[in-house]
């Protein structure tokens, strides 16, 4: 499935291509949370405030709440975007890329309890569904500092998408913890 923000797409590439860089670095890369764009332009202050105005006289405009939650996402507006996210969610509950971008938002605001459990329930609600699984371990790595809850959503994470640069860049993150664990014991 195809992000409307586009972020988690342009994250994962982003990654990739400084990890190739840097292999030091490649964690500390985990710990962007959004592309930030700047100042929001008078025009697209304009499009929020017709999109609430959108949401106002309907408020079951899936694709208004979308486009409103997307627009705060890049512009790392967390709680505004999270806002957005869960009207949305609150009629199309089952939607885990949405989910996922929320759980993202989650972390922006360091509520790191709240996206673990909202990446959760992304993958659970959709077993094929990568990101989610991507997003955990990252919080997990970055946040947390838990090596085995990384280790286990990047397994999960590779039992879904197992090719790919990405999912390379995961499995060989994967093997130097288990190596790194194995060295303290």
């Amino acid at each position: 499935m195809v992000f409307a923000g586009g972020f988690l797409i342009y994250s994962a590439i982003t990654i990739l291509e400084r990890t190739h860089e840097s292999r030091k670095s490649g964690i500390a890369l985990l710990t962007q949370r959004s592309v930030s764009k700047g100042t929001i332009s008078i025009e697209l202050m304009e499009k929020i405030e017709d999109l609430k105005e959108t949401v106002r006289e309907d408020p079951k405009d899936l694709a208004a709440w979308l486009k409103l939650g997307d627009i705060y996402f890049d512009y790392n507006r967390y709680r505004e975007a999270i806002e957005a996210y869960a009207r949305y969610l609150s009629i199309k509950p089952e939607d885990s890329d949405t989910r996922t971008k929320m759980g993202m938002m989650l972390r922006g605001l360091e509520d790191f309890d709240g996206a673990i459990e909202t990446f959760k329930k992304a993958a659970q609600l959709n077993p094929g569904h990568a990101e989610s699984r991507f997003q955990l371990g990252a919080l997990f790595i970055v946040e947390k500092k838990d090596v085995n809850g990384t280790i286990a959503a990047w397994e999960d994470y590779l039992k879904v998408a197992p090719k790919g640069e990405q999912a390379n860049w995961v499995r060989a993150e994967v093997e130097r913890l288990k190596m790194k664990e194995e060295v303290k014991e």
